[in-house]
């Protein structure tokens, strides 16, 4: 399934009490069996439009992303020395506490129970800079976000 464009999903930022605005929500409706491709279409969508692949994360929420499992073969220092670089696409686990934030953040709800991916999501908010991306179930994910809110 390809997505033409993203579906908004609470598309007028929020202020932050901080006085900040936070990031755009945006869902892509998708089974979960496909969030991966979702995202993987999505991350090639953001870069044709000229977004720089060092301001995008793409988190998964169950398996890894297979850019993931492959990078992580060659160790741990190696596989996060690209993530500090921060000059290209990065792919981590949701849980991933080390993942530090990026203007844009695509999430592939790929797997997890619901109480586990609304923490997840909430980090996931945080993490974003202007705009998060939810490749996965739209009315699992509309609760989960509405859940981690």
């Amino acid at each position: 399934m390809t997505p033409s464009a993203p579906s908004a999903v609470g598309a007028v930022p929020q202020q932050r009490s901080t006085g900040t605005t936070s990031p755009q929500i945006q869902v892509i409706p998708v089974p979960e069996a496909g969030a991966i491709d979702a995202a993987d279409e999505t991350v090639d969508l953001l870069l044709d439009t000229g977004r720089a692949p060092g301001e995008i994360l793409v988190l998964t929420a169950g398996e890894a992303h297979p850019w993931a499992a492959h990078e992580m073969s060659f160790g741990e220092t190696s596989y996060w020395a690209q993530h500090d670089a921060a000059d290209d696409v990065f792919y981590a686990d949701i849980r991933a506490a080390r993942a530090t934030g990026r203007p844009v953040v695509v999430v592939a709800l790929n797997g997890g129970d619901d109480e586990e991916m609304s923490r997840a999501l909430a980090g996931a908010l945080a993490r974003a800079g202007v705009l998060l991306i939810v490749c996965g179930d739209p009315t699992r994910t509309n609760g989960l976000l509405g859940a981690s809110a």
